[in-house]
């Protein structure tokens, strides 16, 4: 005869181990050679960032050379003072690597009205001597030749449609009104469109350059927040091991990646991809943004919680060593049954999986399997197999008895958990009557069935 008996095992001190298991929740964080190790994969992307902005700068420059005397020193002023604010801004973002600094942004904003008022005071200088001279037809056509350079600038160097869609085409069509109005002769008109034409577009250069500046500062602050997470991940891949005296256990670490089965790399891949976004030139602000404050501190979090679950999966893993230890003890008391160390072990030897140790007794020739799993993955609750493989006919109640002999050790050696079925549910399996062979008969690696 055949029978095992099921007993469904709650985990009494599964609260106690979910505490331990939980403080590893809380990512261990080696500070300073956390902000060495941002600071550093940081600054390799702000210098990334800024080496295109000096190098669009310098194209505009080229265009700027192009332009009449009266606007090539105002646009030139203004080029000077976006370099300036683009070095002083690099400067700032490389000495923050590793650390937020609110006041950046304040300064920025500080930095983007300095320029704006200064160059607001050279254009009405510049436009004062314009309307006091009297050769208004070819201050006309200087001032649309000038607007028609500053146009292709912006169209060619500058990404106007992502900050200011249809702006650039408005204006292109008033240059065209004033080119018009110069070819009707109707040149104070042309005079005045083309110079108002010309400062719209130079506010539109400023503007675009600004706001490549925030968004150089959004992506320095996205990337840093999602290296700081990736930096964390390769920190806690390995942790150490607290025993029950909250003492870490000398010799022993607890493999993330290993015991989370896949959902510690789940995490770098996530980070990895966001990480690509972030360093992509054609992510916005706004996306920009969300990944700082949205998608790091989320990664974060499932960070923690994959470390925390397997840190769970190692300590339930050893829980059920110590069960099936609790039980084959008993049995052996009660029944002269040996421990076949060598046919006893976790399924496939894998500590992630359920424990199963195989117990003879030598006089009859009987065996019993002792298995012990998760009811589920990360479940509160695991199960006890009790598998008999006996040659002489066991009766039901000496069956029974070893069910409830099970379920009264584990409560009275105050194992981690607690049964909570009243009594075993039993299942007998006669042998084949064609082989005379026992069900389960086949040895630890096929569970009874």
């Amino acid at each position: 005869m055949s029978c095992r008996k099921r007993i469904q095992v709650d985990q009494s001190e599964w609260y106690r181990l979910q505490q331990r298991a939980r403080q590893l929740r809380e990512v261990k964080r080696d500070i300073p050679r956390l902000f060495a190790d941002v600071r550093a994969r940081t600054q390799a992307d702000i210098d990334r960032a800024f080496n295109s902005v000096t190098e669009r700068q310098r194209r505009q420059q080229e265009a700027v050379d192009k332009l009449s005397d009266q606007t090539r020193r105002l646009e030139a002023e203004t080029t000077s003072r976006l370099r300036e604010q683009a070095d002083s801004l690099r400067k700032e973002l490389r000495e923050t690597a590793g650390r937020i600094e609110q006041d950046t942004r304040r300064r920025l904003e500080d930095q983007r009205k300095e320029t704006e008022r200064a160059i607001a005071v050279e254009r009405e200088r510049i436009d004062g001597v314009v309307r006091a001279r009297e050769r208004a037809e070819i201050t006309a056509r200087t001032w649309l030749s000038d607007a028609r350079i500053m146009a292709d600038l912006i169209d060619g160097e500058l990404p106007h449609e992502r900050y200011a869609p249809g702006r650039l085409d408005s204006l292109r069509g008033r240059i065209a009104t004033a080119e018009q109005n110069t070819a009707d002769g109707h040149y104070d008109a042309a005079l005045a469109g083309a110079q108002e034409t010309f400062h719209g577009l130079s506010d539109l250069r400023v503007d675009i350059e600004q706001r490549e500046f925030e968004r150089c500062l959004a992506q320095k602050e996205a990337i840093e927040a999602l290296v700081q997470v990736e930096t964390l991940a390769e920190e806690n891949r390995e942790r150490p091991v607290v025993g029950p005296d909250d003492e870490v256990v000398a010799g022993y670490v607890l493999d993330v990646a290993h015991w989370s089965e896949g959902e510690f790399d789940l995490v770098l891949r996530d980070t990895d991809r966001a990480l690509a976004r972030a360093r992509d030139p054609r992510t916005g602000v706004e996306d920009l943004r969300g990944l700082r404050d949205d998608e790091a501190p989320r990664l974060e979090q499932s960070l923690g919680e994959t470390v925390e679950r397997a840190g769970m999966r190692q300590l339930t893993s050893q829980m059920r060593l110590n069960l099936a230890d609790i039980v084959a003890d008993r049995l052996a008391e009660i029944g002269f049954y040996d421990l076949m160390e060598k046919e006893s072990g976790y399924i496939d030897g894998d500590f992630r999986k359920a424990f199963r140790a195989r117990l003879r007794n030598e006089a009859t020739g009987n065996e019993i399997t002792v298995e012990i799993e998760q009811a589920d993955k990360d479940s509160d609750q695991c199960v006890i197999r009790v598998v008999s493989h006996d040659y002489d006919v066991t009766s039901e109640a000496e069956l029974q008895d070893r069910g409830v002999a099970v379920y009264e050790v584990v409560q009275e050696q105050g194992a981690p958990m607690g049964l909570v079925a009243a009594a075993p549910v039993t299942e007998v399996h006669p042998p084949d009557p064609g082989t005379g062979e026992r069900p389960g008969s086949s040895g630890p690696g096929t569970p009874g069935t």
